[in-house]
């Protein structure tokens, strides 16, 4: 085999997919204005935030704990509402247990167009519904858990065993006995594992929420940040990264204990 075989073979292809991406690039940027000069241009403003946003005011940390703390009861209330709606519908989103096409596939569209719209965009939906508060945070982070732990669920029902199905449906079990009694012993520690998942991506989520209204620290944080108080976003930043950090650490502690 010769030099050329071997290392220039696909030359010409590669560099054939690296002027695509050039130029894919670089039209992007001019078709949407964007100029990498206005990065150097405003240097000045940079270092402004930069000298506030390294100097953290410690002072607000007592400011911060209750809305920090309502931030993670909304996350736990609304994680624990969209699993509950979760698993029934995952149930019924699979033909492992209904048996039925049509039924599957409604239920499966319902939870596409769920999972389709954006955590902002529900919560202002909500908060045009409902008004301003925690509450909309929650039916924001309760829809948003359906959608993403629902379809977790239902594709590893689609992956279980089916022998015991089969043993159940011998013996003449109703659809509603194989679902408790032979489908899901085989999830119950991925439910689990996708709860807790969940409600480390929601304590993250929950965080923006404030912004269009829907409480918790993102209201503070929205305030601190239109005030220019860089100080006090940066331990809010911070707060944010510790509890992130706590959550995540216990989550691992759990979910190696279920395995």
């Amino acid at each position: 085999m010769k030099l050329k075989d071997t290392i220039h073979r696909d030359l010409y292809k590669h560099l054939f997919i690296l002027v695509l991406v050039l130029l894919c690039v670089f039209s992007s940027a001019r078709v949407t204005g964007a100029q990498m000069a206005d990065v150097f241009n405003n240097l000045d403003q940079m270092g402004i935030f930069l000298q506030r946003f390294l100097s953290p005011d410690w002072h607000y940390i007592p400011k911060i704990i209750e809305p920090m703390l309502k931030t993670i009861k909304m996350s736990v209330v609304g994680t624990t509402l969209g699993v509950v709606f979760a698993v029934p519908f995952s149930f019924l989103a699979t033909t492992v247990v209904t048996k039925n096409f049509f039924v599957t596939t409604i239920i499966r569209f319902l939870m596409s167009i769920v999972r389709t719209i954006p955590n902002l965009l529900l919560a202002a939906l909500f908060v045009a519904m409902f008004g301003i508060g925690e509450f909309t945070g929650v039916l924001t982070i309760a829809v948003f858990t359906f959608g993403m732990v629902s379809q977790l669920i239902y594709e590893a029902i689609e992956t279980i065993d089916h022998g015991p199905i089969e043993a159940a449906e011998s013996v003449g079990a109703t659809k509603t006995q194989i679902a408790f009694w032979s489908i899901a012993p085989q999830i119950t520690h991925q439910i689990a594992s996708y709860s807790l998942y969940a409600f480390e991506v929601n304590i993250r989520a929950s965080t923006i929420l404030g912004y269009v209204g829907a409480g918790g620290i993102g209201v503070i944080l929205n305030s601190s940040l239109s005030l220019m108080r860089y100080d006090r976003v940066s331990i809010i930043i911070l707060s944010i990264l510790v509890v992130v950090i706590t959550i995540d650490w216990i989550s691992e502690i759990i979910r190696k204990r279920l395995v």
